[in-house]
Protein backbone atom coordinates (compact mmCIF):
# COMPACT_ATOMS: atom_id res chain seq x y z
CA UNK A 1 0.00 0.00 0.00
CA UNK A 2 2.62 2.36 1.13
CA UNK A 3 4.55 1.98 -3.06
CA UNK A 4 0.80 2.66 -4.66
CA UNK A 5 0.66 6.07 -2.90
CA UNK A 6 4.48 6.66 -2.80
CA UNK A 7 4.17 6.04 -6.59
CA UNK A 8 0.53 7.88 -7.21
CA UNK A 9 1.98 11.42 -5.38
CA UNK A 10 5.44 11.05 -7.42
CA UNK A 11 2.58 10.35 -10.33
CA UNK A 12 0.88 13.35 -9.95
CA UNK A 13 4.30 15.46 -9.51
CA UNK A 14 4.58 15.48 -12.95
CA UNK A 15 0.82 17.09 -13.91
CA UNK A 16 1.00 20.08 -15.54
CA UNK A 17 -1.06 22.76 -13.52
CA UNK A 18 -0.68 21.40 -10.42
CA UNK A 19 1.49 24.20 -8.94
CA UNK A 20 0.33 26.60 -6.72
CA UNK A 21 0.54 30.37 -7.57
CA UNK A 22 3.75 31.45 -7.50
CA UNK A 23 5.17 28.03 -7.94
CA UNK A 24 8.73 29.40 -8.47
CA UNK A 25 9.88 30.52 -5.17
CA UNK A 26 12.78 32.32 -5.58
CA UNK A 27 15.44 33.54 -7.84
CA UNK A 28 18.91 35.12 -6.96
CA UNK A 29 20.87 37.01 -9.20
CA UNK A 30 21.95 34.34 -11.07
CA UNK A 31 18.16 33.16 -11.43
CA UNK A 32 18.87 29.93 -9.70
CA UNK A 33 15.59 29.05 -8.29
CA UNK A 34 13.50 26.17 -6.65
CA UNK A 35 9.80 25.45 -8.01
CA UNK A 36 7.55 23.74 -5.54
CA UNK A 37 4.41 21.98 -6.27
CA UNK A 38 1.47 20.79 -4.34
CA UNK A 39 0.92 17.14 -5.37
CA UNK A 40 -1.48 15.89 -2.77
CA UNK A 41 -3.97 17.80 -0.25
CA UNK A 42 -6.29 15.99 2.14
CA UNK A 43 -8.06 16.92 5.29
CA UNK A 44 -7.47 14.11 8.11
CA UNK A 45 -10.78 12.27 8.83
CA UNK A 46 -8.85 10.95 12.24
CA UNK A 47 -7.20 13.69 13.25
CA UNK A 48 -10.08 16.58 13.09
CA UNK A 49 -8.98 20.35 12.16
CA UNK A 50 -5.68 18.97 10.55
CA UNK A 51 -4.98 18.02 6.59
CA UNK A 52 -1.73 16.67 5.00
CA UNK A 53 -0.33 18.52 2.73
CA UNK A 54 2.48 17.27 0.50
CA UNK A 55 4.60 19.30 -2.16
CA UNK A 56 7.36 18.27 -4.62
CA UNK A 57 10.40 21.01 -4.69
CA UNK A 58 12.80 20.83 -7.74
CA UNK A 59 15.94 22.45 -7.08
CA UNK A 60 17.84 23.38 -10.37
CA UNK A 61 21.62 22.71 -10.29
CA UNK A 62 22.50 25.36 -7.57
CA UNK A 63 19.22 25.88 -6.71
CA UNK A 64 18.10 27.04 -3.82
CA UNK A 65 14.99 28.32 -1.75
CA UNK A 66 15.62 31.96 0.34
CA UNK A 67 15.44 31.56 4.10
CA UNK A 68 11.64 31.14 5.75
CA UNK A 69 9.64 29.85 8.13
CA UNK A 70 6.71 27.21 8.11
CA UNK A 71 3.35 28.02 9.97
CA UNK A 72 3.16 27.49 13.39
CA UNK A 73 1.15 24.44 12.72
CA UNK A 74 3.35 23.01 10.37
CA UNK A 75 5.15 19.41 11.56
CA UNK A 76 6.99 18.27 8.07
CA UNK A 77 8.56 15.04 7.32
CA UNK A 78 11.11 15.69 4.12
CA UNK A 79 12.40 13.11 2.00
CA UNK A 80 15.24 13.58 -0.81
CA UNK A 81 14.62 12.06 -3.88
CA UNK A 82 17.01 13.04 -6.29
CA UNK A 83 20.44 14.35 -5.45
CA UNK A 84 21.34 15.48 -2.25
CA UNK A 85 19.92 18.88 -0.18
CA UNK A 86 21.84 21.36 2.15
CA UNK A 87 19.26 22.33 5.22
CA UNK A 88 19.52 24.39 8.05
CA UNK A 89 16.63 24.62 10.81
CA UNK A 90 16.50 26.83 13.18
CA UNK A 91 20.06 27.38 14.56
CA UNK A 92 21.34 23.50 14.26
CA UNK A 93 23.94 22.89 11.47
CA UNK A 94 23.89 22.77 7.72
CA UNK A 95 23.35 19.05 7.13
CA UNK A 96 23.57 17.49 3.66
CA UNK A 97 20.76 14.85 3.08
CA UNK A 98 21.66 12.45 0.11
CA UNK A 99 18.79 10.33 -2.21
CA UNK A 100 16.64 8.18 0.01
CA UNK A 101 17.56 10.15 3.43
CA UNK A 102 14.73 12.04 5.34
CA UNK A 103 14.45 14.84 8.20
CA UNK A 104 11.92 16.48 10.14
CA UNK A 105 10.91 20.13 11.02
CA UNK A 106 9.19 20.83 14.02
CA UNK A 107 6.47 23.47 14.29
CA UNK A 108 7.34 27.24 13.38
CA UNK A 109 10.92 26.31 12.26
CA UNK A 110 12.96 28.57 10.69
CA UNK A 111 14.29 26.91 7.73
CA UNK A 112 17.70 29.26 7.09
CA UNK A 113 19.09 26.99 4.52
CA UNK A 114 17.30 24.69 1.94
CA UNK A 115 19.52 24.57 -1.16
CA UNK A 116 20.70 22.18 -3.98
CA UNK A 117 24.13 20.39 -2.72
CA UNK A 118 24.98 20.32 -6.10
CA UNK A 119 26.02 22.80 -8.76
CA UNK A 120 25.90 20.38 -11.79
CA UNK A 121 22.83 18.60 -10.85
CA UNK A 122 19.85 18.26 -10.16
CA UNK A 123 18.19 17.33 -6.66
CA UNK A 124 14.17 17.20 -5.41
CA UNK A 125 12.50 16.70 -2.44
CA UNK A 126 9.24 15.41 -1.64
CA UNK A 127 7.68 17.60 1.83
CA UNK A 128 4.70 15.82 3.74
CA UNK A 129 3.49 18.46 5.90
CA UNK A 130 0.56 18.20 8.70
CA UNK A 131 -1.41 21.36 9.81
CA UNK A 132 -4.08 23.21 10.54
CA UNK A 133 -6.71 22.70 7.65
CA UNK A 134 -7.49 26.24 7.43
CA UNK A 135 -3.80 26.55 6.78
CA UNK A 136 -3.13 27.70 3.10
CA UNK A 137 0.14 28.52 3.17
CA UNK A 138 3.29 25.97 2.84
CA UNK A 139 5.60 28.60 4.28
CA UNK A 140 5.73 32.35 5.67
CA UNK A 141 7.47 35.29 3.62
CA UNK A 142 10.49 34.97 2.79
CA UNK A 143 13.50 36.78 4.88
CA UNK A 144 15.83 39.22 3.16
Amino acid sequence: MRRIIAASLIAIATVPGLAPAGGALADDALGKASTVTVVFEQDLPNVPGKKMKVVLVEYGPGGFSPGHTHPDSAFIYARVLQGAINSQVNDGPVETFQAGEAFTEFPGSRHSVSANASQTEEAKLLAVFVVDSGEDKILTPFEK
